[in-house]
């Protein structure tokens, strides 16, 4: 009998486009090289980590780019790039009160922050593991089999649900049912879940 779900987040509930926000850093940059935006995409990824902090991962980042501004216009710019997957939404509205819904993601603090605020659908979650605070990333199994502990779930009635087939492929090594998303393929992944919410 399903026990459980985990869920993705980044092109899964919500889809997202860092393209966004180096638009609008670009604006207000004085370094926007290759090899600047190659620095600041190394802070993001120990960020995501939590190797560095939201503080540290800022002030490094302005002071990469030379950006012209405050912290907080720098983590505005960083943070708006995201939007609702709305399919994904409603079906995991339609799963609310049915089954115990749980995420587990590669992110950061400065982005954790700032979809819990903005996106009312991430309160229907039980609980969720993220990168940057358990300092494990995807796909390392690990971050998986810390997942299940904490959530206190059986991989094997658990279904995971991931835009990336290599974090797939971790999260069935360890027994999760674990299915392949992508975004503009919705009817298709429907079609794959429905038979187990039932089993």
């Amino acid at each position: 009998m399903l026990q459980a779900l985990i869920f993705d987040i980044g092109n899964v509930l919500l889809n997202f486009d860092f393209g966004i926000a180096y638009r609008h850093l670009q604006e207000r940059c004085d370094d926007f090289s290759d090899a600047a935006v190659l620095e600041v995409e190394r802070l993001k990824a120990r960020a995501e980590c939590g190797e560095i902090d939201r503080e540290f991962f800022e002030m490094a980042g302005m002071a990469i780019l030379g950006f012209r501004g405050d912290a907080a216009t720098f983590s505005n710019i960083w943070q708006a790039i995201f939007h609702l997957n709305e399919p994904m939404i409603s079906f995991v509205q339609s799963l609310h009160g049915r089954f115990p819904l749980y995420l587990l993601s590669n992110t950061s603090e400065i982005h954790v922050e700032y979809i819990i605020k903005e996106y009312a659908i991430f309160s229907i979650f039980k609980d969720a593991v993220y990168s940057h605070e358990v300092r494990l990333a995807k796909p390392d199994p690990a971050i998986f089999q810390h997942a299940a502990q904490r959530f206190g779930v059986d991989p094997a009635r658990t279904i995971y649900v991931d835009d990336l087939l290599v974090n797939i492929k971790s999260a069935r090594d360890i027994g999760f049912r674990a299915l392949h998303y992508d975004y503009r393929g919705h009817d298709l992944f429907l079609s794959e879940v429905a038979p187990l919410l039932e089993s």
